[in-house]
C-alpha cells in the first residue's frame, strides 16, 4: 500500500478540514494538500518518470515540503531527502549516489547546488519552475506500491567513505507509524505537528502519523528553531506536538523560565538524536508538565527501536524513576533489541556491548553497498553501532558509540564529512 493513500482518505472524508499552517495562518486544506501533491506526481510522471525512481528534496521547511514529498509518493516515486543544512558538495554526491534525475529546492539550497554542478534538474521552491508542476494535470490514480517498495531514502553519515543510502519501504514506515500510536502518543484530528527540525529526518518522518489522522501541519515562519516562535504557535494553535533534540528541549526550557510562560498548547514533544541529561529533562518537565516521551531510533531503523513514555519520564514517585530517566526505555512493539558480543550472541542483564535490534522497521540494506549491509545486517539483526546495556525489566542505556560522531542539530556529523567539505 502507497503512503499516499493516508492523505488522499483523509481529503475524501475531511477536504474542508485546515491541513497546511504557515506559522498561525492556513496554508490550504486536505483538499488542497491532495490536490497540489497529484499535480506534483502528474508532472513528474509527464517527464518520464516511473515508478522506483528518486526524486530529491533538498530544501527549508515549509509546507510546500510536504506537498513534494507526497507528490513524489502519488506518483510511486522515492523521495530523497536532504538536510538543507548539508554543503552543496554533500548533496551533490547524494544525489549521484541515489541517481535522483530531480531535485526541489529552496533557494539558498539551489544556489548550493549550483555552484557544485549537479546534472540533476533543479526545481526552485517557490519559483516559476515550481508554479508549472503545480499547475500540471493531476494524476486520477495513485501508482500502486507494495510495502517492500522504497519509500524513503535516507542517507546516513559514516565513519569511512562516503554517507551511505539507507532503504526505507512503505511497510517500514507504516509500522513506524503505527507503532507511534501504540507506543509513544496517540494522534487526533485536533492536533497540531509543529515542524522546528529538519523535515529531512525524525520531523519528516512523524509527518506521516498526522496526516493518517487528519491533524494540523504547521511551519514556524524562521523555518526553524525559535523558542519564542515556538511557544507563541502552541499558545495560539494549541494541542501542539513537536519533535526536539535535547538541545532543543534545554533551550526551550531557559526561555520558558526566563521568560515566564508555562508552554500552554503543548501537548507533547518527543525527544531523540542526542543525549538528554537527567538534570535538563528533568527541568523540562518540572516546568511544562507531563508532555515528554523519549524515543531512539536511527536511520537504519528509523525513530522505531525504543520508547520512554511520558509516564516513565513523569512519575518521580515510581521506584527506580532517575535510572529509568537516565535510560532510552523499552523496544517498541514491532522490533526485538537484544546486547549482543563480538559474535552477535546475547548478552545477560547489566552486560555492556553493542545494542542490536531487528522487526518490521528495520531497513532491507543500502542502496547499492552490499558490503556495507553485510557488514551491518547479520542474520536479519541490524548492528547499530551504538553500545548499551539492558535491565532486568528491558529497559535500554546508551553506553557510548562505538564510531567517531559528532551531534549537532540532532543529526550526526562525522570527521570524515568535515573533511571532504574543507578539501
Amino acid at each position: 500500500m502507497n503512503l499516499a493513500h493516508w492523505l488522499e482518505r483523509r481529503a475524501v472524508l475531511a477536504p474542508d478540514r485546515a491541513a497546511l499552517f504557515n506559522g498561525g495562518a492556513v496554508f490550504t486544506n486536505y483538499a488542497g494538500f491532495a490536490a497540489r501533491a497529484r499535480a506534483v506526481a502528474g508532472w513528474l510522471q509527464a517527464q518520464g518518470l516511473r515508478p522506483g525512481d528518486r526524486v530529491a528534496i533538498f530544501m527549508r521547511n515549509a509546507p510546500d515540503y510536504l506537498i513534494v514529498l507526497y507528490g513524489i509518493w502519488y506518483a510511486g516515486a522515492v523521495a530523497v531527502p536532504i538536510n538543507a543544512k548539508l554543503h552543496g558538495k554533500e548533496a551533490a554526491f547524494i544525489l549521484s549516489d541515489s541517481g535522483s534525475g530531480f531535485v526541489f529546492a529552496s533557494a539558498a539550497q539551489a544556489e548550493a547546488l549550483a555552484a557544485a554542478e549537479v546534472e540533476a534538474r533543479v526545481l526552485h521552491v517557490p519559483g516559476a519552475d515550481y508554479d508549472r508542476v503545480l499547475s500540471a494535470p493531476q494524476v486520477s490514480q495513485i501508482a500502486p506500491r507494495a510495502p517492500d517498495d522504497m519509500a524513503w531514502l535516507f542517507y546516513t553519515s559514516g565513519t569511512t567513505g562516503r554517507p551511505k543510502g539507507v532503504q526505507i519501504t512503505h511497510g517500514m514506515l507504516m509500522s513506524m507509524a503505527l507503532c507511534y500510536e501504540a507506543d509513544v502518543d496517540q494522534t487526533h484530528a485536533e492536533d497540531a505537528a509543529l515542524y522546528a527540525a529538519p523535515m529531512s529526518h525524525g520531523a519528516g518522518l512523524y509527518a506521516l502519523m498526522h496526516v493518517r489522522v487528519g491533524a494540523r501541519h504547521v511551519f514556524p515562519p524562521s523555518g526553524g528553531f525559535d523558542p519564542v516562535e515556538i511557544l507563541d504557535l502552541a499558545e495560539a494553535l494549541d494541542r501542539v506536538h513537536m519533535f526536539a533534540a535535547p538541545t532543543m528541549v534545554k533551550r526551550l526550557t531557559e526561555y520558558a523560565q526566563t521568560a515566564g510562560r508555562d508552554g500552554s498548547g503543548l501537548r507533547t514533544i518527543v525527544y531523540a538524536g542526542g543525549p538528554m541529561y537527567n538534570a535538563d529533562i528533568i527541568a523540562a518537565e518540572a516546568h511544562f508538565g507531563a508532555v515528554f516521551v523519549q524515543i531512539y531510533g536511527q536511520g537504519e531503523c528509523p525513530m522505531g527501536i525504543t520508547v520512554l513514555p511520558r509516564a516513565d519520564v513523569s512519575e518521580r514517585s515510581a521506584s527506580g524513576w532517575r535510572d529509568r530517566l537516565a535510560s532510552v526505555g523499552y523496544a517498541q512493539s514491532a522490533v526485538e533489541l537484544r546486547i549482543g558480543d563480538a559474535e552477535g550472541q546475547p548478552l545477560p542483564p547489566g552486560e555492556v556491548d553493542e545494542i542490536m535490534v531487528r522487526g518490521a522497521t528495520v531497513m532491507p540494506g543500502y542502496w547499492n553497498n552490499p558490503e556495507a549491509t553485510e557488514k551491518t545486517l547479520r542474520d536479519g539483526w541490524l548492528m547499530t553501532g551504538d553500545m548499551g546495556s539492558l535491565d532486568a525489566q528491558g529497559y535500554l542505556t546508551l553506553q557510548d558509540r562505538s564510531k567517531d560522531v559528532i551531534i549537532t542539530g540532532g543529526s550526526n556529523v562525522y570527521p570524515r564529512e568535515v573533511e571532504e567539505v574543507l578539501l
